[in-house]
């Protein structure tokens, strides 16, 4: 590769002149030595030696992603829309900002703390960190930490969260559902931590508030694996028989639910009331259209990859964003039925 030094010596000018027409300092050359130094690049196909340039600077340029998948949910966790729809307004916002997005994926918080550790990144943003996930990851790693959706970063001050009111956001939700003229209601999700237990917790406290005992049955677990699913939703759909109306802890399980009960001959709302979680566009182009719990998710990610960069320029940021969320009404919370449940088919 042709250096910056080889290119002035051929064209009879300083390093200088050429350096700030390759890094498009357009004020500082004139146009006409501008065109000729173009015109040389483009002759000679060149590439500006990127890595070089950073190394000089002391940065690499480049914002790491790491995600911890379950190993009980997820065996392809960008096919998550909710993922999918996090990871586009992150990568859009390093790309405009100049830099490049390393993104690694794994179900082991050891190798996610191993890999990390020897990346030269600029910076780091987690997703999927539960319990202690994020305090061992940045014992390894010192530089500025981004976590999304994270509930264990007590005492960590390089760290800043970028969240939803979880618990407040199902609150309003299952308080809404239950003005519907609801009284058995169950929750369903698959754990009962992090982001879950928030939204449990928001769940709980409309029951109490409205005077409705919850009890261990109304907790209705999916579990996602391709090799569970199957038999999970017909153990939950036949459990929903005891209930006017389920609050899902997502739209991608409200989803799969409807799904599920409409196989079986239980339509939704007629037979049972669904609200989800997020607003994506699964709910929405689902029929009947999904009731559920509003949050921008591809604005979470770009306030998560618009603060770590202010945090790699030496900013101050709050410890805790929170983002927020509302209510979508739709077509799948209606009055509880009067009349005996759909059977199965």
């Amino acid at each position: 590769m042709i250096t910056i030094k080889e290119i002035a010596k051929q064209l009879n000018m300083s390093t200088t002149t050429v350096s700030n027409v390759i890094h498009d300092k357009e004020g500082e050359v004139s146009k006409e030595k501008r065109r000729i130094v173009q015109e040389f690049l483009d002759r000679v196909d060149y590439v500006p030696n990127i890595n070089a340039r950073n190394l000089a600077q002391n940065e690499s340029k480049i914002i790491g992603v790491a995600l911890k998948a379950r190993a009980d949910k997820y065996e392809n966790l960008i096919m998550d829309p909710f993922v999918s729809e996090l990871i586009g307004g992150i990568e859009e916002t390093i790309r405009n900002a100049g830099y490049f997005m390393m993104l690694y994926i794994s179900r082991d918080t050891e190798k996610i703390m191993r890999h990390v550790s020897t990346w030269n990144v600029d910076g780091l943003i987690l997703f999927g960190m539960l319990d202690d996930d994020g305090i061992r990851v940045s014992t390894k790693y010192k530089k500025p930490i981004v976590c999304i959706d994270t509930y264990s970063i007590e005492g960590l001050k390089h760290f800043t969260n970028v969240g939803l009111d979880d618990e407040k956001g199902t609150y309003e939700m299952v308080k809404y559902i239950i003005s519907c003229g609801h009284e058995k209601i169950a929750f369903m999700s698959d754990n009962t931590k992090g982001v879950d237990l928030a939204r449990l917790t928001g769940y709980k406290r409309a029951l109490k508030e409205a005077g409705i005992e919850f009890k261990e049955e109304d907790f209705l677990k999916i579990r996602p694996k391709s090799d569970e699913i199957d038999a999970s939703l017909e153990e939950i759909c036949r459990r929903a028989l005891d209930y006017t109306a389920i609050m899902c802890v997502s739209d991608l399980y409200a989803v799969t639910l409807m799904s599920a009960l409409q196989d079986r001959g239980i339509r939704v709302p007629e037979g049972i009331s669904i609200a989800g979680f997020d607003d994506n566009m699964l709910g929405s182009l689902y029929r009947p259209a999904l009731t559920t719990v509003h949050q921008d998710v591809k604005k979470k990610g770009v306030v998560a990859a618009q603060t770590l960069l202010k945090l790699i320029k030496g900013e101050k940021t709050d410890h805790q964003i929170t983002l927020p969320t509302r209510l979508v009404v739709r077509d799948t919370v209606t009055k509880p039925r009067k009349s005996s449940f759909y059977g199965f088919r």
